[in-house]
């Protein structure tokens, strides 16, 4: 079935989740496949994700999903979890290159729940963030815009665009702009052959999954842009939903200090896993986080042996 959730009623989005976890009833569970919010769903998704699937079971299940409402489960910090994440990646790819936080310019490209967070999030740390691009356009301000005020603007125009802290510019023109960091947190793809020569980042942090074709990054390389690959700079999302499985599981619930220190040092020490690696064997930083994720799985089964 085809649908557009965006313009479906609450009482239809309800049903049709409630319909399609009763079909994957079987295939989900606390010790199964663990869902988690993306695009067009959210906590209250995940909240009838729950429900439907404790009916099925005859006892209420909160670990069959993650990202959920703190009523029902949820851990705090988990909605700010992958912006988290892309910050402090981009704060270790910073360090790695020598270059001084406090000057660092930041583009992102895509103003939802991971970028917006990165955003809102990077710029307390005092990172400048110069253009946020949208789906409609793009707005600009080489001082720094104020995130806050465009949050507000956004929410109340439905746009960044004629943001009065900043200007209008293209949205290729705001992907071309010369910074320290570039966050594509949209879509799929979106750096391809056919731009990826134009970029003039020097770190590329990938919030969103996919956002660059194999082709691009070839190019990348010969730019020696510095690419913290997706699987690395977004995995801050299910990493804090691993932490509220664990929670679930236990019954015993963090607070959002131990939740967000536990994130950084696992987001900490995973980065210098993945640029020791890349060091290690010469080769870019994607490839060195395939390869040392297929070496621990490889270990695993090596160490269990075979049953026959």
């Amino acid at each position: 079935m085809v649908c557009n959730p965006v313009v479906l009623s609450n009482a239809g989005l309800k049903g049709i989740t409630r319909r399609y976890t009763a079909e994957i009833y079987e295939f989900i569970g606390p010790e199964r496949d663990v869902p988690a919010p993306d695009v067009n769903t959210n906590a209250q998704t995940m909240a009838w994700i729950m429900d439907t699937y404790s009916m099925h079971a005859r006892q209420t299940c909160t670990a069959v999903v993650t990202g959920k409402p703190m009523d029902l489960g949820g851990s705090l910090g988990r909605p700010e979890a992958t912006g988290r994440g892309c910050m402090l990646a981009a704060i270790e790819a910073l360090k790695t290159l020598n270059i001084e936080q406090q000057c660092a310019r930041v583009v992102i490209q895509g103003f939802g729940n991971v970028g917006g967070m990165a955003a809102r999030l990077m710029t307390q740390l005092g990172f400048n963030i110069i253009a946020v691009i949208e789906y409609d356009g793009a707005v600009y301000n080489p001082r720094g815009l104020h995130i806050e005020r465009l949050e507000k603007h956004r929410a109340q125009t439905g746009s960044v665009k004629d943001f009065p802290g900043g200007e209008n510019i293209g949205r290729d023109e705001a992907m071309f702009l010369e910074c320290e960091v570039l966050i594509p947190a949209a879509t799929e793809n979106v750096i391809s052959s056919k731009n990826a020569h134009c970029l003039r980042c020097r770190i590329l942090c990938e919030g969103a999954n996919g956002p660059t074709t194999a082709l691009a990054d070839e190019i990348l390389m010969d730019k020696k842009i510095f690419v913290i690959p997706d699987i690395l700079a977004n995995a801050g999302g299910v990493t804090v939903s691993y932490f509220e499985w664990v929670q679930d599981r236990q019954g015993f619930f963090w607070n959002e200090d131990q939740v967000n220190e536990r994130l950084r040092e696992i987001m900490v020490n995973s980065f210098g896993a993945v640029v020791a690696y890349a060091g290690k064997h010469k080769v870019n930083n994607r490839t060195a986080a395939y390869m040392l994720a297929l070496d621990r799985v490889a270990s695993a089964i090596k160490l269990r042996g075979i049953y026959a």
